[in-house]
């Protein structure tokens, strides 16, 4: 049992007299009260984030004051604890200050002093875990920022979205094409979540022979069907008290989605060939590269599982829509591999950056974290010319050249980089660059660069 996060004050003495008295006076002052009469086992009842402080007097029966003030202190040092001391202990309340009290009160001592102390003592607790919750909150957008590199508006709002779901019990459905870094997202949720010390489990759908998704999933029992010989534990009851993520959930057959349905909505599971209803405490992140709700109007997935999942989305923007996170992407993976081979870090060149940002990475992160690694060895820069709907791109190329050939390159290259930005108009990118919007126009022709790949508007008075 732990004791309730209202509760502003414990107070513990074994005196029954005191005890009433003191907490008349805290409780007249507007403070939620929890008297004891003896310290044994409060250490237990505490969490470590508990906003409140503690008042005990130090001579008691069994454990005495200084031993409950180590007890507690050993939990979080940071707790504030006063010890009430009787006529001559002076000597011992210096002792438990120098040991961390956060003041003691000699007997007899005014209300006034008691609450005085008391205020301040619960000031400092607030504080302190403000601050708390504070490091807490910035160590996960650090993690984050490392797990999920970028700088574009859709990773940035990508970031929001997850820190903001990761401590609910939501569900959560996961939408990005293939190689986009769904697994990563859902992992950072559970990370970032109260079930981060409980399983993550991932499993895809899509890699499960139709013949044995049911038993994977839900698990059977002994006899269930010819060669079940003895129970086997599912997925989900495997991920109890934790995460479980499954990744290309439209490639399940309807009747796994019906009992995937029944899962998400009561939270039991039943093994095949059983009778009991297994209580599951477990968070599902569901993930997909389909409109699943164009395939519900075609019949291929469930209406109402699809309107379950959809509760809590999360869309992971494409790799070609985020201008430059994929340079920045590029040299994080080259500079990992390169740590991980032991060999000295490469810097792109004005070339190689404009063929990266040319590049419409139908593979996604996964393709750009293979190319950045093939980079690290020291192998030729070339990217697969493919585009996501099957079409040649044929300005992808790798580019080397002269002097000349470099100026043209790194011209591009700065003109390229800027298209990738947020701007509003023709006129905005031109005067980043500091050129006429004339010359811009010159120069987007001359480099095969389209303005409308920028995603911004062309007014009128742009095109002069």
């Amino acid at each position: 049992m732990t004791i309730d996060n209202r509760i502003q004050v414990v107070l513990i003495d074994d005196d029954p007299h005191l005890r009433q008295a003191l907490s008349q006076t805290l409780d007249l002052a507007g403070l939620k009260i929890l008297p004891l009469a003896e310290a044994k086992g409060l250490a237990a009842q505490l969490e470590r984030d508990w906003p409140g402080v503690v008042v005990s007097d130090i001579r008691m029966p069994g454990m005495d004051g200084l031993e409950l003030l180590s007890e507690l202190h050993a939990q979080d040092p940071e707790l504030p604890v006063l010890l009430i001391t009787g006529h001559g202990d002076v000597p011992l309340a210096v002792q438990a200050m120098r040991a961390g009290a956060y003041d003691f009160l000699e007997k007899p001592f005014a209300s006034d002093a008691l609450l005085d102390s008391v205020r301040r003592a619960l000031a400092l607790r607030r504080l302190v875990l403000d601050n708390r919750s504070l490091r807490l909150a910035l160590s996960d957008r650090n993690e984050l920022s490392t797990r999920l590199v970028g700088h574009s508006p859709s990773m940035l709002r990508l970031r929001e979205q997850i820190g903001a779901l990761a401590a609910t019990k939501a569900d959560v459905l996961i939408l990005g094409e293939t190689g986009a870094g769904k697994e990563v997202v859902a992992r950072a949720l559970h990370d970032l979540s109260n079930r981060r010390n409980g399983p993550f489990v991932a499993i895809n759908a899509g890699a499960l022979a139709e013949s044995v998704v049911e038993s994977e999933l839900f698990g059977h029992e002994p006899g269930a069907f010819t060669g079940a010989q003895k129970r086997r534990i599912g997925k989900f009851e495997f991920a109890n008290g934790g995460t479980l993520f499954l990744d290309e959930i439209e490639s399940m057959s309807l009747d796994v989605q019906v009992k995937l349905l029944r899962l998400l909505q009561e939270r039991v599971v039943e093994r095949l060939g059983g009778n009991q209803l297994i209580p599951l405490d477990i968070r599902i992140i569901a993930a997909t590269k389909e409109d699943l709700r164009q395939a519900a109007d075609q019949g291929r997935f469930r209406a109402d599982l699809y309107y379950r999942l959809n509760v809590a989305p999360l869309r992971i923007p494409p790799l070609r829509e985020r201008g430059e996170d994929a340079l920045m992407l590029f040299q994080h993976f080259a500079d990992e591999a390169s740590a991980r081979h032991g060999l000295p870090p490469h810097e792109l060149q004005p070339g190689q950056r404009a063929l990266l940002l040319r590049h419409t990475w139908p593979g996604n992160v996964r393709e750009l974290q293979n190319a950045a690694e093939r980079f690290a060895l020291g192998l030729e820069l070339a990217l697969d010319n493919s585009t996501p709907d099957g079409s040649a791109d044929n300005r992808v190329e790798v580019v080397s050249g002269g002097l000349s050939e470099q100026v043209e390159n790194f011209e591009r290259t700065l003109i390229a980089a800027e298209l990738a930005r947020s701007h509003s108009s023709v006129r905005s990118v031109a005067e980043a660059l500091g050129i006429p919007r004339k010359t811009l126009h010159d120069k987007l022709r001359k480099h095969g660069l389209s303005f409308a790949d920028s995603g911004a508007s062309a007014h009128p008075d742009d095109l002069d």
